[in-house]
């Protein structure tokens, strides 16, 4: 078999003769490398369905596979979950101390209000379900604003039990001094100088000479004078137009202006201006008008006891 073969850098056409062996040859090729090629089409078919693997294909497959991108998916779902433990965390570190507190302006035992322990719980299995990320995602999410809002809710708490503390120690409701009975009582009564009878808008505590007086309650001194009736006497202002006189004593402690604190020593008993004797005559006086201080000094035995029970 001849072939005829033309170039360009020849002048002129050339043949190339092809015997049978020649031909065998090429066909014997031919036939190889269909069959090479049907070879590797199979061997990639196998591999990719799994049954055989190589590192290179493995490492492509597994680039483009999806449960390379699940995993990529669950690690970036965990690093913010963490991210979302960690600020609850601190947010139930804010409550706890919040929590101590608000226990302590309410007098609840620590032992009552211990989070920190999980109480007992049980009953009856229920039907199972397992969390998906996306529904713990959002359960975490619920979780952090409750606790937000509750710990909104502590605060306000706190405020209000903040201002009713405040307002107890405004109120005249300590002995102004340490006298276990009071020598004339608020009301009606025969005056001991004039002898007629005569309401008498205060408590009369008899005591020696020198005896310390201490304030009632918190507040600010509004006067510190000699009265022609009441010697030396000292008024102390508590708010809510409520303020305390105390009268007859031998030696004022504090000037006007000054803020003292509950139970502070502001004046000693005497018996200077209208007196028969060594006393501090005590009035409570609510917009300008006489109240018995029993009342107030009652509600503040009361409340002594209670806070010793609760102490305990």
């Amino acid at each position: 078999m001849q072939i005829i073969v033309m170039h360009s850098r020849f002048s002129c056409a050339q043949s190339v003769t092809l015997t049978p062996r020649h031909l065998s040859v090429l066909g014997l090729v031919f036939v190889m490398i269909m069959l090479g090629g049907a070879f590797l089409l199979n061997f990639l078919a196998i591999s990719s369905s799994g049954s055989l693997k190589l590192p290179f294909i493995s490492e492509a497959m597994a680039s483009q596979d999806g449960p390379g991108k699940q995993e990529k998916y669950l690690k970036h779902n965990l690093t913010m979950m963490a991210i979302k433990l960690g600020e609850m965390q601190a947010q139930i570190a804010r409550l706890d101390a919040l929590g101590e507190r608000v226990q302590g302006l309410a007098g609840v035992k620590p032992e009552e209000f211990n989070f920190k322990e999980m109480p007992g719980r049980g009953g009856l299995a229920g039907p199972g379900h397992e969390f998906s990320m996306s529904e713990l995602q959002k359960a975490l999410e619920a979780l952090s604003k409750d606790m937000e809002h509750r710990a909104d809710y502590l605060n306000v708490v706190e405020s209000s039990l903040m201002n009713d503390k405040i307002k107890s120690k405004l109120l005249p409701t300590i002995l102004p001094v340490n006298v276990g009975y009071n020598a004339s009582g608020f009301g009606w009564r025969v005056d001991p100088v004039s002898g007629h009878s005569a309401f008498h808008e205060g408590i009369d505590f008899s005591s020696p000479s020198g005896t310390p007086i201490v304030s009632a309650a918190g507040g600010v001194v509004i006067a510190a004078e000699y009265h022609s009736e009441f010697g030396n006497m000292l008024e102390i202002d508590h708010g809510n137009d409520i303020f305390t006189r105390y009268a007859h004593a031998s030696r004022l402690m504090v000037r006007v202006g000054d803020i003292v604190k509950r139970g502070q020593h502001v004046a000693d008993i005497g018996s200077t201006g209208r007196s028969t004797g060594s006393h501090l005559h005590f009035e409570v006086r609510v917009k300008g008008v006489a109240q018995n201080p029993h009342k107030f000094l009652s509600a503040g035995g009361a409340q002594a006891k209670l806070d010793i029970l609760a102490a305990n």
